[in-house]
């Protein structure tokens, strides 16, 4: 039985035998290592993280005693939830969201990372909950991350809107218009504008191309 942690869009945890294309952590470990139950504990810390799958061939227990390990279908995912690169693992990307976040938000200085990690906090959540924004569709960049009037997950790419699911992307839907709800935080949002580009899931290269920074 494949354990609780692979991440949706909204930052929840569930169990799904898909594999992701990235990892992650929430700053340590929040899980049961005896039960490897669904937490009820959502993070060890503000620090939310996506890595690669691979790095200089470090292994270890998956929701054993070291840190919480999470799985995300792709970048567009984990952004979505509320996380942002590795500093580590992907330092380059890492830069270049920060960067790209400082031009977005026009900030007079270069912020530390446990200072974007705090912006991050207060737009990702409402105590347990996840915090929805409500924005102009037109405004919207490539990787963002909607949640439909059906209650379903919508990532816009090019001139569509990709249906989400653990496995990755189906059914192109046209992109939306008015007032949507958003999922992605609006740091994230601002670093998009400013040509981050995520790495999205190869379903996504199949259904439409990107248009702008993705």
């Amino acid at each position: 039985m494949p354990l609780p942690n692979r991440v949706g869009p909204d930052g929840s945890l569930f169990a799904d035998p898909a594999r992701g294309t990235l990892f992650g952590n929430r700053g340590g470990r929040f899980h049961d290592p005896r039960t490897r139950a669904l937490p009820r504990r959502i993070q060890a810390s503000r620090q939310w993280i996506c890595c690669v799958l691979s790095f200089k061939g470090r292994r270890h227990q998956v929701w054993g005693r070291g840190y919480t390990d999470l799985f995300f279908c792709d970048e567009v995912t984990a952004f979505a939830a509320g996380h942002r690169p590795c500093m580590e693992c992907r330092r380059h990307d890492a830069l270049a969201y920060r960067e790209a976040l400082v031009r977005g938000l026009g900030l007079e200085r270069t912020p530390l990372f446990p200072e974007i990690d705090r912006i991050l906090d207060g737009e990702r959540r409402s105590g347990r909950e996840k915090r929805m924004h409500h924005l102009p569709a037109t405004d919207l960049p490539d990787g963002a991350m909607l949640l439909s009037t059906e209650e379903e997950f919508l990532a816009l790419r090019g001139n569509s809107a990709l249906l989400w699911s653990p496995a990755g992307y189906s059914a192109p839907l046209s992109r939306p218009t008015g007032i949507v709800t958003v999922l992605t935080p609006p740091a994230t949002l601002a670093a998009l504008r400013q040509g981050y580009r995520p790495l999205w899931h190869p379903s996504a290269a199949d259904l439409v191309p990107p248009n702008r920074g993705g």
